[in-house]
């Protein structure tokens, strides 16, 4: 199988999580999956960009807004699949032979990996769990899952917008027929942990809520940073 996929990771002073991202990406490299790696940084002042040069990734640079970084990154692309991941995200080992199958037998559907945060305890299984269940039953998985769309899908569904929270919602809104891959994305508990996991995770309801009901993702931004 030619090599098909283009990662597209968005960055913001992200050096402490990026190496670990990058280093679960080498499967897929050693499977022949992966044509490209972009890095759509944010203006990092850290040694993220660094990093990413070292790595061999495209580099990217635009204003720090995650929709607009996605939206630049995949413009860029040229695979004919993109895997769209966040630099505190790591695929678990075995996952390119999960992706290979689904690129082979999913009949081109857009997909996404189960979550689970890198944290112990019984709060981390459980706000996965809803997090799962979430994407199965409304088709809402969030950005820190990785999500693997067609190109010609990507730009169909009119891509990410430019905004700077819940870029993820606006543009998985506009997907049909998403499926989960029977691999996890391990992802980052940083803010859980420092703010509590129901505080954290009742705000992050909250602001949802308050984006579908029409907020604007400024103002949730703001908020979301607090």
């Amino acid at each position: 199988m030619p090599a098909e996929i283009s990662l597209v990771i968005p960055t913001l002073n992200a050096a402490d999580d990026f190496p670990g991202c990058v280093e679960t990406l080498m499967e897929g490299l050693a499977a022949g999956l992966i044509r490209e790696l972009i890095v759509t940084d944010g203006g990092s002042q850290d040694a993220t960009c660094e990093f990413a040069e070292a790595a061999g990734a495209q580099l990217v640079h635009g204003p720090a807004s995650r929709g607009g970084q996605l939206q630049r990154g995949c413009a860029a692309a040229k695979g004919n699949w993109l895997l769209v991941l966040h630099a505190d995200t790591q695929l678990e080992a075995g996952w390119s032979r999960v992706v290979s199958q689904h690129l082979r037998d999913g009949g081109g559907r857009p997909a996404y990996f189960r979550l689970r945060f890198r944290a112990r305890g019984v709060m981390a299984r459980v706000v996965a769990a809803w997090a799962n269940l979430r994407s199965r039953v409304f088709g809402l998985p969030y950005g820190d899952q990785a999500l693997l769309i067609r190109r010609s899908d990507y730009a169909a569904a009119g891509g990410y917008p430019d905004q700077e929270l819940m870029e993820d919602i606006a543009f998985v809104r506009r997907l049909n027929g998403l499926v989960e891959l029977p691999a996890c994305a391990h992802t980052s508990a940083a803010r859980y942990q420092q703010q509590g996991w129901l505080r954290r995770g009742g705000r992050n309801l909250l602001l949802q809520g308050r984006y579908i009901l029409g907020a604007d993702p400024g103002d949730l931004a703001r908020s979301y940073k607090k």
